[in-house]
């Protein structure tokens, strides 16, 4: 998601821990439980499927912050983040775009350039997708600790450095993490579309594995602002404007009684 500078990452890797939240009227035996938000589209047969809860939550991107990775081991000194794998593409417009990215990067700013010259910087995967390589244990495209042009994703570092927006550069997987959208379609024809909250279990196979996800601790629930201001941009890119403004109208709305994260509320023994 987002970037932080080489002196982010030598901070404490501890976080602050939240203090847990009742639920007034519930008795705390729901697990994960979140309010969806649904609407038309305004001109499309569509509807929209948002996941109020996360929406509305306080979470953000602790990228060298006390991120511990996804590894199956705690790893904040790393600073992997989720790039320890490499990024699939959802598209040849998406693999397009990051190839075009790549002809801006330079030394100054991407750590493994002079290796992607040598065997390239995508591959393709025993699935047969294609994925961007891996080096030493994560992305080629994320520079590490250390590295003088700043340590993190070296497209979030080129674009910032371009004054233009890093969701420009990256794979649409990269900049769309913790969103997730999915698309149901009815013998209709009608499409329903569900943005929400990646979860491990989005993960596959592996996801169980993880020793640590940042959208089931607490721990990256220390956001200043709702998600949907937070990731403006990325909700934008993804939904449209329209959608967005209407997403937004009814969030805010001033009878709206919200439920917080699940991993911020009291829960009851069973």
């Amino acid at each position: 998601m987002s970037n932080s500078s080489e002196e982010n990452s030598s901070k404490s890797t501890a976080v602050a821990k939240r203090k847990a939240i009742p639920v007034t009227g519930l008795s705390g035996r729901h697990e994960d439980l979140h309010e969806m938000l649904s609407f038309e589209d305004p001109k499309e047969q569509r509807s929209w499927i948002f996941d109020a809860t996360f929406m509305r939550s306080s979470w953000k991107c602790i990228f060298g912050e006390g991120c511990q990775g996804i590894l199956d081991v705690a790893s904040p000194e790393l600073n992997q983040g989720c790039c320890s794998e490499g990024a699939h593409f959802v598209d040849e417009d998406d693999v397009a775009n990051v190839v075009k990215a790549v002809v801006r990067l330079t030394d100054k700013n991407w750590q493994m350039k002079d290796k992607s010259k040598k065997k390239g910087f995508l591959k393709k995967n025993k699935e047969g997708d294609t994925v961007t390589r891996r080096v030493d244990g994560a992305c080629i495209f994320l520079n590490r600790p250390g590295f003088e042009g700043g340590a993190g994703c070296a497209f979030h570092i080129a674009a910032t450095e371009a004054g233009e927006r890093p969701l420009d550069w990256k794979p649409n997987v990269c900049w769309q993490l913790p969103l997730r959208l999915e698309y149901h379609t009815d013998t209709n024809g009608w499409v329903n579309t569900v943005v929400r909250e990646w979860k491990r279990r989005d993960w596959g196979d592996g996801g169980s594995d993880l020793h640590w996800w940042c959208t089931d601790n607490s721990d990256a629930f220390v956001g200043k602002e709702p998600v949907y201001k937070y990731l403006k941009e990325e909700i934008i890119e993804s939904v449209g404007a329209k959608v967005y403004e209407l997403l937004v109208e009814a969030l805010e709305r001033p009878t709206a009684v919200t439920l917080p994260h699940p991993v911020l509320t009291v829960k009851k023994s069973k």
